[in-house]
């Protein structure tokens, strides 16, 4: 029956197979093939989306094991008739994702084909699909994985429910089995998550918006997701989710779907509600919820459609004694000193943050993100757009350490090879109004020729006439504005920004590293990762990624096992000697108000230009916590939310990392080591060379003022139009003043629309709207991270 190789043929004619031979063999192979597809045509059932799409909690625990909240599962999909689906909502969708949906067979050949060849390529299998697809891979929940036998079945499948279900069975299915973000699974689901309405109710705007949210609300939610990606920031978001609402309502009016009029009253994004409104996730149990999904997320182990559906037991580093402990320190020192009805105009929006992380391993051990979860939306431990200020000080000096001042005599690339690293004897200009140099001597100008004179706070010069000169001890005791900005450009503010991101600190928190004012305090970490960055300091050089969950497991077993991973950024001869200098700034300098009896303490103060920030960042050697304090409207129907100044907040003339900051930090503390024994920092090798080495006739310092008034900020005066000292704005773009004429600007600071960069967190970011840093001024600097443009150079920071 086969003549292969033919018998009756010689040569290479033997091997050259016969019409009657190819034209069997094809039609064996496509009879096979239509018998196969028939066979799992006929075995393939129409899937049951009630009996699939269920949703269960996912179960999360404090570090000790015990359970703290099971939650995940509490919004399961909800299931409404058509008719109870507007119009408006089925021909978005229709109109947006498969216009021929009423006329096609169910499936998209050619969204088949891309398929197969993104799988040919080695990539997933994904690719165009009709609502019908997109209705049977909803409703086959308990098989999501991309392979091809997944997507073969998928394809029988929505060929037998393109034949037998009808087109509004098949919508109707759909939208009620479609994932919107926010837990939602279904349109009704849907609309109560965004709009506390009923899916009926729904306008054809919200229609357009929700429609949006099926392309995968990470990107598309307005509040924002900058926990999972940086990219998906509320702002970002929104931009989106507008440009695809608009698209969307024109495609409706194109195809005959919504008329003109209609179409224009919806040209602005509907309002939507937060998105928690789970009361189990109260008081501080959102914030590590949110942490700790965005961690198991940025694993790769779990997708979040995943983790929506379920099931899943995480295992989390957070010590619920010491959450306690955190959130108690913050109450009491806001019960006992903001009062919004005595001081309406001082006392409200004011907010605090705080963060606790294990220097050895990088483990969050405690946050506080705001008052309650399911009030207050955006996590303060994590992005939050408030300067930093002064508490940027330490990485000026650890770069100092450990590459060096540059050589005045070289040139800029023999300059960078040659450097002499700094002792904490080096001498630098404690002057108030110092003009910053180059490291090699020329008088630092911006790109009008503008030079920088810097302000201490309180105007204040640090040292004897006629050169006033302190050492760096003493400098970084009093927070000296003009030694650290003077040492930042000696050493070089790229080196600067390197050792911040060897600390822990991610690139994109930092703002303004091109100008003198970044070496204090522009940029806007989170208290996670100041909290961590100092963390390196207290590990004597080792630093570890902040981590919110240990381990991850679902029925099938453990999914996820966090492994700690250290690294040495910086020797131990260099951390030790800052923590060294840290320790002086506690026990004699700015933050006495943190002292704990009986134990060592390292830290810094911090407060920023206009007093619109305070923070306080300290650490034992077991223990690295971070406080931060500002007021920031919290209500979203304000439409210009920015940085409020805090004079007379609490009472106080104004309010310093001294003050309420340490307090909370000091009361926590001493709340949270309890118990444990108290350790001494290493003691460290001398390091360096006393560079500057020409003192005065008398060399001692002059007597500082108390904490309260040498915390290191205080307001930056309008220069005169003859005098040339105004803040650069580290990353101009739109303003409504000139960039550098502050006195043309009211209060100078016009803020722009770029917050200087997102901190999420690490692998602990959240997923609450982050309010934007233009508007926040500068630590004893300038100011400005992002466009903030306008404000005076003479940071006052602190």
């Amino acid at each position: 029956m086969i003549d292969y190789p033919r018998r009756d043929k010689d040569g290479w004619h033997r091997w050259v197979p016969s019409w009657k031979l190819v034209s069997g063999l094809c039609i064996a192979f496509f009879g096979t093939m239509v018998t196969a597809a028939g066979i799992a045509y006929a075995m393939v059932g129409v899937p049951v989306v009630d009996e699939t799409a269920t949703a269960q909690n996912n179960v999360y625990y404090w570090a000790d094991g015990s359970q703290m909240v099971a939650t995940g599962g509490e919004r399961n999909r909800q299931s409404v008739d058509l008719a109870q689906i507007p119009k408006e909502m089925r021909n978005a969708v229709i109109s947006q994702e498969n216009k021929t949906f009423y006329s096609d067979s169910g499936i998209d050949p050619k969204g088949i084909a891309r398929a197969v060849f993104n799988m040919a390529k080695g990539g997933d299998t994904q690719g165009g699909s009709t609502i019908t697809q997109q209705y049977v891979k909803n409703a086959m929940l308990n098989d999501q994985s991309q392979t091809i036998s997944r997507k073969v079945k998928e394809i029988f499948v929505s060929m037998k429910v393109g034949t037998e279900v009808s087109k509004d069975e098949i919508l109707e299915g759909y939208l009620n089995s479609a994932y919107y973000g926010r837990g939602a699974y279904g349109i009704q689901a849907a609309a109560r998550a965004y709009f506390n309405v009923d899916a009926v109710d729904l306008n054809a705007g919200q229609c357009a918006f929700l429609s949006a949210m099926l392309k995968g609300a990470t990107y598309y939610d307005p509040a924002g997701a900058t926990s999972i990606d940086p990219a998906a920031t509320p702002e970002a978001n929104k931009e989106r989710a507008q440009r695809q609402m608009q698209d969307t309502l024109n495609k409706m009016v194109e195809y005959g779907h919504l008329s003109q009029e209609e179409r224009a009253k919806h040209s602005e994004l509907p309002a939507v509600q937060n998105p928690r409104s789970n009361s189990q996730l109260g008081g501080q149990i959102g914030y590590l919820v949110d942490l700790a999904k965005a961690s198991v997320i940025k694993t790769g182990k779990v997708t979040d459609k995943q983790l929506e559906r379920g099931g899943y037991s995480i295992h989390t580093t957070f010590e619920k004694k010491k959450v306690d402990d955190l959130e108690a320190a913050v109450q009491k020192v806001y019960k006992e000193n903001i009062d919004p009805k005595k001081r309406p105009d001082k006392d409200t929006h004011v907010q605090f943050g705080g963060a606790s992380v294990d220097p050895e391993t990088g483990a969050i051990k405690a946050v506080y993100g705001g008052q309650d979860a399911t009030k207050h939306f955006t996590n303060n431990a994590d992005v939050t757009g408030a300067q930093v200020g002064s508490t940027f000080k330490p990485f000026v000096l650890a770069a100092a350490m450990n590459w060096g001042v540059r050589d005045p005599d070289l040139g800029p690339e023999q300059a960078k090879e040659e450097r002499t690293v700094v002792s904490p004897k080096s001498l630098y200009s404690g002057k108030n109004d110092l003009k910053i140099k180059e490291y090699d001597g020329t008088i630092w100008k911006n790109e009008d020729g503008e030079q920088w004179l810097q302000e201490n706070d309180g105007k204040e010069s640090l040292g004897d006439p006629p050169d006033y000169k302190i050492d760096l001890r003493e400098a970084m005791r009093q927070s000296s504005n003009s030694a650290f900005v003077q040492l930042g450009m000696d050493v070089g503010l790229d080196k600067v920004k390197e050792a911040a991101i060897d600390a822990g600190l991610l690139e994109g928190s930092l703002a303004g590293a091109g100008y003198p004012s970044f070496s204090i305090g522009v940029s806007s970490p989170s208290a996670i990762r100041m909290a961590d960055a100092y963390a390196t300091f207290a590990a004597s050089g080792k630093q570890s990624e902040p981590y919110s969950v240990t381990k991850v497991t679902n029925k099938s077993g453990t999914i996820y096992t966090h492994t700690v991973k250290s690294e040495r950024v910086f020797t131990a001869q260099v951390a030790d000697n800052v923590t060294d200098l840290l320790k002086t700034v506690v026990e004699e300098g700015t933050g006495s108000a943190a002292q704990l009896p009986g134990r060592e303490v390292a830290g810094k103060t911090g407060t920023t230009d206009g007093n619109k920030s305070a923070w306080f960042v300290g650490y034992t050697p077991q223990l690295s916590t971070a406080i931060s304090m500002f007021r920031y409207p919290d209500d979203e129907s304000v439409k210009k939310r920015e940085f409020l100044e805090m004079y007379g907040t609490g009472g106080q003339k104004k309010i310093h990392g001294a003050s309420f900051p340490s307090e909370i930090w000091k009361d926590y503390m001493e709340d949270a080591l309890k118990g444990t024994k108290a350790e001494k920092f290493p003691k460290p090798e001398p390091i360096g060379e006393v560079v500057n080495d020409t003192p005065p006739p008398s060399p001692s310092p002059s007597p500082s003022p108390s904490a309260s008034e040498t915390e290191e900020t205080s307001p930056s005066p309008s220069p005169s139009p003859s005098k040339t000292e105004t803040s650069p704005s580290p990353s101009a773009s739109a303003s409504t003043c000139d960039r550098w004429d502050y006195w043309n600007c009211e209060n100078g600071n016009d803020g722009g629309d770029d917050n200087g960069g997102n901190d999420e967190g690490g692998p602990d970011g959240s997923q609450s709207p982050s309010p934007t840093s233009s508007e926040t001024e500068g630590d004893g600097d300038s100011n400005g991270t992002g466009n903030n443009q306008g404000n005076t150079i003479w940071g006052q920071n602190g």
